[in-house]
């Protein structure tokens, strides 16, 4: 297993322990997704979510394995939600040979998610986790189910060698079942208090929340409170150390991307940037950059690409800004597609005045800061350092 001592930077006072948390525009960099259920669909839940931290929602999009009853038949689909009425889900047929395209609605209490439990054939997946990751989008790490095919003790190691692998390979590490609890009580156990710092600092992307924002009593509460805890970690882990073992990791020659995206990284620690902006069309350059985890957020401008199958025009970007969102510390944002991602004469200051209002405008860009900029330029990757004026 990868050698993970001084995760926690050097020394910590101990006297900043007993000083109260500052608020921040960013409650922290690593990303809290809610599974939104009976206790948190509403509008005005779902806003508290946000404002509370909650950077991805799922259980609004697609329902994965659900149970369609049609006559005798029990056929499992994909069902995509349409609209919320009530009590009532309506929700279209997406993988169906002969119901796809048609409307289904289902009540509330009809809606079961079954949880897929090891099998001899699922065990083969922990002994070929790189070749799994290697065509994964991303990894969530079901602990109660590592638990079923690993014995208590080594599924720690399991956890923090697989995180290791995702941050390395840049593909987004997702750990679930840290708060249970909270499904029913105001605060965490102190055992799940410091599973979540320790997720933090093993290198997770994200926290899912699952029946503590599903159905449970304080969906608000315990995003709040989820994100205070990651922010504290973030606070203390060994950026130095990650960035080292991650060059050390990729080797040279690296490509002129990774090589460009890691500058960037370095030179905004240097200068006490306060913000890395990252104009992108696919979203690559600013996932490389938030994998060597700078300890400031990474504003990701996807620009939008217009595309024709010669049937019709089609913008790109919705897609790749939304993938994003699971990363940490990259919070991406749309720019208007009439301005280019790339440029063939230096930085395209309209699309970067429309980046630093954004950031003015958020809180997280300030008087006197230091901007890295980093832009493609014609056939070639740019970082820029720029300090604002009054």
């Amino acid at each position: 297993m990868q050698s993970n001592h001084l995760l926690i930077e050097e020394p910590v006072r101990m006297a900043s322990i007993l000083e109260p948390s500052k608020p921040s525009f960013f409650p922290a960099m690593t990303k809290i997704v809610g599974t939104l259920g009976p206790k948190s669909r509403s509008v005005e839940i779902i806003s508290r979510c946000l404002e509370a931290g909650m950077s991805v929602k799922t259980g609004d999009a697609i329902f994965i394995g659900q149970y369609l009853f049609t006559g005798s038949e029990t056929t499992s689909v994909w069902l995509e939600v349409t609209e919320v009425s009530g009590d009532d889900v309506v929700c279209l047929i997406k993988n169906s040979a002969t119901l796809s395209g048609q409307l289904y609605t289902l009540h509330v209490s009809q809606i079961r998610i079954d949880l897929p439990t090891l099998t001899d054939k699922d065990k083969e997946g922990l002994t070929h986790f790189d070749e799994i990751l290697q065509e994964a989008d991303g990894i969530i790490f079901a602990r109660g189910n590592l638990g079923i095919d690993l014995p208590p003790e080594k599924v720690f190691l399991f956890q923090k060698e697989a995180v290791y692998k995702c941050n390395m390979a840049a593909k987004p590490a997702v750990v679930t079942r840290v708060v249970d609890s909270m499904t029913d009580n105001l605060r965490p156990t102190r055992a799940e208090a410091t599973d979540v710092a320790n997720a933090v600092l093993d290198g997770s992307d994200a926290i899912l929340l699952g029946a503590e924002t599903l159905r449970g009593l304080y969906p608000v509460e315990t995003i709040s409170i989820v994100g205070k805890i990651c922010a504290e970690a973030e606070k203390v882990s060994n950026q130095d150390l990650h960035f080292k073992k991650t060059v050390k990791y990729v080797g040279e020659p690296m490509t002129h991307l990774e090589s460009i995206a890691s500058s960037a990284v370095r030179a905004a620690i240097k200068v006490k940037a306060s913000v890395i902006i990252c104009f992108t069309s696919s979203g690559r350059a600013a996932r490389l950059i938030a994998k060597y985890r700078p300890t400031m957020p990474v504003i990701s401008v996807v620009v939008p690409l217009l595309k024709t199958n010669q049937l019709c025009w089609t913008f790109t970007g919705a897609f790749e800004a939304r993938q994003s969102l699971i990363v940490r510390g990259l919070f991406p944002t749309l720019a208007d597609p009439r301005h280019p991602a790339e440029s063939t004469g230096g930085t395209n200051e309209s699309i970067l005045k429309v980046a630093l209002d954004h950031g003015k405008a958020s809180g997280v860009i300030k008087p006197h800061d230091r901007i890295v900029v980093f832009q493609k330029v014609g056939d070639a990757y740019v970082v820029k350092i720029i300090e604002l004026e009054d």
